[in-house]
């Protein structure tokens, strides 16, 4: 079963990819049939074409491998110059070639129907739709997520209550003769119960309760709590008891030797109820932005995390769990999670985070300066404005349209660069993968 769960969370993950994709280039697609450019193709995947139909001019399609797409508009470039193209060689080829390839979407050199021909500001509305786009899906998923699912939280319902007090380094889960009572246990507190203050303090959650036991060793606390819609007052003093130290993320603190740091914290051995707490509706577009900064920090370090990835590869060392994945490695964790021995709600929840990230990784790999990027055209498009302002400013004949061209060979060399980094994220997510648990 587990086995099945995990080929169902992979095709669900290719499905959520593909949906992202196609989001992405509606993106695109439909401001540019709005401010009226000529759309040959809009196509999801690349490989080998599974199905198309043409509809008003344009060839909508699906191809066999969904780890990206596209659409073909006309004139994303000017028309080439009439005086070819200086000197020769593999880039001066290649620069030739891209010309030739424009001037083929193109009916004729006046042709009003293109890209390049339209006003800055329509020319980075179009690059900038795709992006918009996922960002704007992952908004509606954290949506569903946190403000239809909830985040699971810690309740202050108290869903167990410990018979005694365990030392830290026994190895061992059952009471013995000689452990103490724990303090909880002769308080009289009982499962169901409600704790709502301390002290006089009202707590929220359980980080609340938690946070004044630990701070209150050997200190009596009155503690209310309400069983059957009755309140009364119980009084417990938390036992001092040895833990390991956690930092702000709940993971364990460890020395320089990698062993775990222990430290002397009240101890009162009652157990939270979980539960899922929906949070208000801004909670959505909020983690989005958050999310936002966290990949683009990631985003910006890209190479030097990609080496440290082929580093842990060859080392065989655990990988950074907030390090770049390939679609291999989202899908492998997108697999992980319906495979889980968890309620199915938790699941659904994971997937549901899962592909929210994802989109939020493509609007902001999307945004980089760099063609063949969306960021890269939006640069070009930029550029072309502050040429032209400048002539109007200076009273100056126009500018000729900036011919990206030119930049054909950068482009090259951004596109292998991405394939290098993208073989070595793939083979990393095969053989040295990433793990929720």
């Amino acid at each position: 079963m587990e086995i099945i769960a995990f080929i169902i969370g992979v095709a669900l993950f290719v499905v959520g990819l593909a949906v992202s994709i196609a989001l992405h280039e509606i993106g695109h697609l439909v401001p540019a049939k709005k401010f009226g450019v000529r759309v040959g193709q809009y196509m999801i995947g690349f490989g080998p074409t599974l199905w198309s139909r043409k509809i008003n001019g344009t060839q909508y399609g699906i191809k066999a491998l969904p780890i990206g797409g596209y659409i073909s508009m006309a004139g994303m470039y000017p028309p080439s110059p009439r005086e070819g193209v200086a000197g020769g060689g593999f880039f001066a080829t290649m620069v030739q070639d891209a010309r030739e390839a424009n001037d083929e979407t193109m009916l004729t050199d006046h042709d009003t129907h293109v890209f390049y021909r339209l006003p800055v500001w329509k020319r980075v509305i179009i690059m900038l739709g795709g992006p918009v786009m996922n960002f704007l899906f992952a908004i509606v998923l954290f949506a569903i997520l946190l403000s239809g699912i909830g985040v699971q939280t810690a309740t202050t319902t108290v869903a167990s209550v410990s018979e005694c007090v365990i030392p830290a380094d026994a190895d061992r889960t059952d009471c013995a003769a000689s452990d103490p009572v724990a303090p909880a246990a002769e308080a009289g507190i009982q499962p169901g119960d409600v704790i709502v203050s301390i002290d006089g303090a009202p707590v929220s959650d359980f980080t609340d309760v938690s946070a004044i036991i630990r701070e209150s060793a050997g200190k009596e606390l009155a503690i209310v709590i309400a069983r059957d819609d009755q309140e009364q007052t119980v009084r417990l003093t938390p036992a001092s008891a040895t833990r390991p130290e956690t930092d702000d993320r709940g993971y364990p603190v460890v020395d320089a030797n990698g062993d775990t740091q222990y430290v002397e914290v009240g101890f009162a051995g009652v157990g939270p109820t979980v539960e899922y707490v929906r949070q208000p509706i801004w909670s959505g577009p909020q983690a989005a932005v958050d999310n936002v900064g966290a990949v683009a920090a990631v985003i910006w370090q890209l190479p030097v995390r990609v080496y440290d990835t082929a580093v842990d590869l060859f080392t065989g060392q655990p990988r950074d769990p907030n390090g770049p994945l390939s679609p291999v490695g989202a899908g492998r964790l997108a697999g992980d999670v319906a495979a889980a021995d968890a309620p199915i709600l938790n699941r659904v929840a994971g997937f549901l985070g899962l592909l929210a990230s994802l989109n939020i990784a493509l609007f902001v790999f999307n945004l980089i300066p760099l063609l063949p990027l969306d960021g890269g055209h939006i640069v070009v498009a930029l550029w072309d404005g502050i040429k032209r302002t400048w002539a109007k400013i200076f009273r100056r004949p126009p500018p000729k349209p900036v011919d990206a061209t030119r930049l054909v060979p950068v482009t090259f060399i951004v596109v292998i660069a991405l394939v290098v980094m993208g073989g070595i994220l793939i083979l990393a997510d095969l053989f040295n993968p990433v793990s929720l648990f």
